[in-house]
């Protein structure tokens, strides 16, 4: 079993960058002494309602501070980028974490940022795809050709190649049915996401597993969900120190659209008892395990990647859930969880 700090670098408008910078560093090193084993960080362009760190200089940040832990990007949005400045990035990344990087990639979801970048939404998955070969393909070492109209090389090779060989492990974010299964055949995991409810990540398991075979490819050696947990001493704590940072973040994503890619015709527009059934996990150390077992032990989820923290959150919250999940939450679920 594998755990991962989603470390949301999305912060209220106005606040004081370098001090939420230096305090998201105290929860990294936290995180980092009670046994957690990796950091991720994701991607979102005009963020508008919250502030939001870009990922590249954000881990490279974290790296320094991450010690032996994985550092991953989950995730990049890979269909606004060049695959070329992709590749050459995250291979120098890989390098700046000692060869550590988990690759995280999706599709995206945001016409805003589609349209800013000046990428049509129309065909991006065909260019999520050819995006993903070039950048693994550059980063074999071996030449690449292509005649994309956004991308045209002739026996092209990354001088800086990454530290991992054959490359980074590509994780690969998915929501929608056919999405899970492009996770299946184009990378090393599918990740689920956190929006989902058990029903329908046990459901898109299935159809994972089946492309997977039919594709004729192993298994994969890890299984991460992406979950939203909160921790504290008692379950009534835990819900008064983050109900509400968590229905507004959902609110947030509602107006973002995020529920329209959902399959199962799932909403976000709904009040918190009903968004938070199977969803979110919030209660003391001993709420927490009970919670995660059945994705362990039904799902098979090996990697939980969570996040703990939401925009407006305090601080000490955040590190108080932190420390109770490292100390009490992991162990338990290492060690049995029964």
């Amino acid at each position: 079993m594998k755990f991962a700090l989603q470390l949301s670098s999305q912060q209220p408008l106005g606040t004081d960058q370098c001090r939420a910078l230096d305090r998201q560093l105290e929860v990294l090193r936290v995180a980092r002494e009670t046994g957690w084993n990796a950091v991720f960080a994701g991607q979102h362009f005009l963020s508008g309602d919250v502030t939001h760190l870009q990922p590249l200089p954000y881990l490279a940040r974290l790296a320094a501070d991450a010690g032996d832990m994985q550092v991953g990007v989950g995730i990049l949005l890979l269909a606004l980028h060049n695959p070329v400045e992709v590749a050459e990035n995250f291979a120098a990344l890989d390098v700046v974490a000692g060869g550590r990087l988990i690759f995280g990639v999706g599709l995206g979801y945001r016409q805003i940022e589609y349209d800013a970048l000046g990428v049509p939404m129309a065909g991006n998955a065909k260019r999520f795809e050819a995006n993903l070969d070039i950048v693994t393909r550059l980063w074999s070492g071996q030449p690449v050709d292509s005649e994309l109209p956004w991308c045209r090389l002739d026996g092209a090779r990354l001088a800086l190649l990454p530290v991992q060989r054959p490359r980074p492990p590509v994780w690969m974010a998915a929501n929608s049915d056919p999405a899970v299964r492009r996770a299946a055949r184009m990378a090393d995991a599918w990740m689920a996401n956190p929006h989902a409810t058990m029903d329908t990540i046990r459901r898109q398991l299935k159809l994972f597993h089946e492309e997977r075979r039919v594709a004729g490819l192993p298994e994969p050696a890890e299984l991460p969900a992406m979950r939203e947990v909160f921790c504290a001493r008692d379950r009534e704590t835990a819900i008064e120190l983050a109900g509400r940072h968590l229905a507004d973040k959902y609110q947030v994503y509602a107006r973002w659209g995020q529920d329209k890619v959902m399959p199962d015709t799932e909403s976000f527009d709904v009040p918190y008892s009903e968004l938070a059934e199977q969803r979110f996990i919030v209660g003391s150390p001993e709420d927490c395990v009970r919670a995660l077992l059945p994705w362990r032990d039904e799902l098979g989820v090996n990697y939980f990647c969570i996040r703990t923290f939401w925009p407006g959150m305090a601080h000490e919250h955040a590190m108080e859930s932190v420390r109770l999940i490292g100390r009490e939450v992991i162990p338990a679920l290492r060690e049995g969880g029964g």
